[in-house]
């Protein structure tokens, strides 16, 4: 862990930056008092989550075709509050 004051990090910040990428944590402090803390953001996914992680624990489920069939017009209309 790394800790300094506003100003020192000001002009450090590129370096600061550096080390958070390597793990760091940096503790920014005004007077000596902690103020703030830089750290590592996680990494967002790049790819879809695909259907079916569970697939394992419920032997024998399968999705029926109509599953990606379009929806009744009624039942759309309900996901908009509006009677049929």
């Amino acid at each position: 862990m790394i800790a300094l004051n506003v100003h020192e990090a000001k002009v450090r910040l590129s370096s600061l930056l550096a080390a958070v990428q390597e793990g760091e944590t940096v503790v920014i402090c005004k007077r000596n008092i902690p103020v703030a803390e830089l750290r590592l953001l996680p990494v967002a996914p790049t790819s879809k989550r695909p259907i079916g992680l569970a697939v394992d624990d419920f032997p024998g489920f399968a999705l029926d075709s109509r599953f990606f069939e379009p929806l009744p017009d009624d039942v759309v209309a309900g996901f908009y509050g509006q009677q049929s």
